[in-house]
């Protein structure tokens, strides 16, 4: 399933994922992508690509034989796939499910990813969509050999403002989707069952959605800076935009069944609308998320942070379905009143403000606390 995202972010890399959205590395106190990418370089350099992709647990012979081909790109893959369960646990860092990660664990989000619900949908949009996002950025930008910039964008071409011509170095979203789909997809196309038919919709979804948000740039050419000519390329957007897109699907996606041939998708109850191509599917019913619940991959919400006015999903009453929360007062020490002394330092103050955390009771039995 995501094995060939997630793990190759943690087996090859040695990322370790925590809760909460925070991300640590494998060797404590090398956080930055300088050391990232001398980590990889050490692993390649001493094991090699095929002792490498031959030990990531979870990749079919398909994933092994480009992991093994191209080692350079599945760098990108492991950056795309940290960028993208971060973009995750952002869009659902107000809910009962927040895109938790599990260290140790090389499915990354555990048995949630078992059930075929609208949670799974969205997970498999945004993964496939962050590596397509990291490869293409990675194409023109020069870190990869087998790709550049996107050789398809040449000649003079129009919008609304008029005529303009290609140049600079438009983003090759053509190549980041083909080996995103060729990487990502291996594993589904093998399988070929209903989940498998579900989790290709929901790739393509996502590596369609950052086409979406391709944007043209422009410079002008000109006396006095006038665009009486101008040169443009194509760019990607900023990856919040397409997380921002995938989270609308994920509240509007449609609840389905595999037809008896298995080729396509149905209406789950008569009345439903039908799936589109742009839509997220699903077959089963989320679980409320509400308490542990190992068998559904529920974490539950005990001693989540909550807030005490809100009437959104972040709000105590949802939050913690009704069970109450804990309120504790803290003191927060943060730099203030903060001036430029010449030359060349910023001094702060540093101020003290006191404030209630509310944080979600646990239930009665305490079963939530057993997370092994």
């Amino acid at each position: 399933m995501l094995d060939g995202l997630g793990v190759v972010a943690i087996s090859i890399f040695g990322i370790h994922l925590k809760t909460e959205g925070s991300l640590r590395t494998a060797v404590p106190g090398i956080p930055t992508q300088s050391a990232f990418d001398k980590c990889l370089q050490r692993y390649i350099g001493a094991l090699g690509a095929r002792v490498i992709c031959d030990n990531i647990p979870g990749l079919v012979s398909r994933q092994r034989q480009l992991c093994q081909r191209y080692p350079d790109i599945m760098r990108s893959v492991g950056e795309g796939a940290r960028e993208w369960i971060r973009e995750c646990q952002h869009q659902f860092r107000h809910h009962r499910w927040n895109c938790t990660t599990l260290d140790r664990d090389h499915t990354v989000f555990g048995r949630v990813m078992l059930r075929s619900s609208r949670e799974a949908a969205f997970v498999y949009a945004i993964s496939s969509a962050g590596v397509v996002h990291a490869i293409t950025r990675a194409c023109s930008q020069g870190e990869l050999s087998v790709c550049s910039c996107d050789p398809y964008t040449r000649g003079r071409h129009h919008d609304q403002r008029g005529d303009f011509d290609w140049g600079g170095c438009s983003d090759n979203i053509h190549y980041g989707v083909r080996f995103a789909k060729a990487f990502v997809d291996a594993k589904e196309k093998r399988l070929k069952d209903a989940r498998a038919l579900m989790n290709l919709h929901n790739n393509r979804c996502g590596r369609t959605a950052v086409r979406r948000f391709l944007k043209l740039e422009c410079k002008c050419h000109g006396v006095s800076g006038s665009c009486t000519l101008r040169t443009c390329w194509r760019a990607l957007s900023d990856f919040r935009r397409t997380g921002d897109y995938l989270r609308r699907r994920y509240d509007g996606a449609v609840q389905v069944m595999a037809t008896q041939d298995g080729a396509n998708f149905t209406a789950a109850r008569q009345g439903y609308r039908r799936a589109t191509r742009t839509d997220l599917v699903y077959f089963d019913n989320s679980p409320d998320y509400c308490v542990l619940d190992k068998a559904a991959g529920s974490l539950g919400t005990a001693g989540r942070v909550c807030s005490k006015t809100s009437k959104g999903t972040d709000g105590c009453e949802i939050m913690c379905c009704g069970r109450g929360y804990d309120t504790t007062r803290v003191t927060r020490v943060t730099q203030c009143e903060c001036k430029f002394h010449w030359c060349c330092a910023v001094r702060c103050k540093e101020c003290r403000n006191t404030v209630d955390v509310h944080t979600c009771k646990a239930p009665k039995k305490a079963e939530w606390l057993d997370q092994t």
